[in-house]
């Protein structure tokens, strides 16, 4: 990437966030906004500042929170999507359930989850599996089953068994599926964790960004309020940005191993 373009790529959206906020604060004394209602940029700043310290120990809370449950919903649903691929009958009977994941409001099974695992950070952990899982066992499983019918008629003709198939042909031909699968998911974790803290922050067991926004919206904290978003949604990012490196990493990795690093 040459420097002009990636001039381009990084002033782009800092003009974009710029000429928001001008027209955010001019918006508020057109209409006379009440700061409750809807606070100037610089008072979101300054709300932000102010409590940087709870901002940031409710954000590495909630991280903790959607990194797990982004784990757990990795590991658990790369091992469904290789049960699927296994075996048509077991992908029949059990991927209605899975889409029953993606469809069910998480609103509505969260209280039950409280119930049934306690007002704990576990609990938020598992909302935020729930709600990343379907499109990590969606994109693994479409990955496994997507392999070049010549690749499988080759591993037939070498007399390779079912598992020697699975090892060296399905599994690292999904692995690109797998990143994408994370690239979706990332965004989820963080969502479903913010969720599930907004249900647990309520008999006080969190402090992360779901139970601060509670408490911010309980008092009308407005300005601080957009300033937990704002860290929601640069957690996010961070996020996106580490399954990116990861992805870079790997397909590297990968390249060099298996011998088809270019030559130039």
């Amino acid at each position: 990437m040459n420097k002009s373009a990636l001039w381009i790529r990084i002033a782009a959206p800092i003009g974009v966030l710029v000429a928001v906020a001008i027209l955010w604060h001019l918006a508020v004394d057109w209409f006379k906004l009440p700061a409750v209602l809807l606070p100037k940029p610089q008072r979101v700043l300054q709300a932000i500042w102010t409590e940087r310290a709870k901002l940031l120990n409710g954000a590495w809370v909630t991280f903790q929170a959607s990194a797990l449950g982004l784990l757990a919903s990795t590991l658990i649903g790369s091992f469904v999507a290789i049960l699927f691929s296994q075996s048509s009958w077991i992908r029949t009977a059990l991927y209605p359930y899975v889409i029953f994941l993606q469809t069910v409001p998480i609103v509505a099974i969260a209280p039950l989850l409280i119930v049934w695992s306690g007002a704990e950070f576990r609990t938020v952990v598992l909302v935020s599996c729930i709600i990343s899982i379907f499109p990590i066992i969606s994109n693994v499983t479409s990955g496994l089953l997507s392999i070049d019918q010549n690749h499988l008629d080759l591993f037939r003709l070498q007399g390779a068994s079912r598992w020697q198939t699975l090892l060296k042909l399905r599994i690292p031909s999904a692995v690109g599926s797998l990143v994408q699968g994370l690239r979706i998911s990332c965004g989820l974790s963080v969502i479903g964790a913010i969720v599930g803290e907004l249900f647990v922050g309520n008999s006080g067991a969190s402090d992360g960004l779901g139970a601060l926004m509670n408490a911010m919206q309980a008092n009308l904290k407005t300005a601080e309020l957009i300033g937990a978003i704002i860290a929601c949604t640069i957690l996010g990012i961070l996020l996106f940005l580490a399954v990116e490196a990861l992805n870079r990493w790997v397909l590297r990795r990968w390249t060099i191993d298996t011998g088809f690093e270019s030559d130039r």
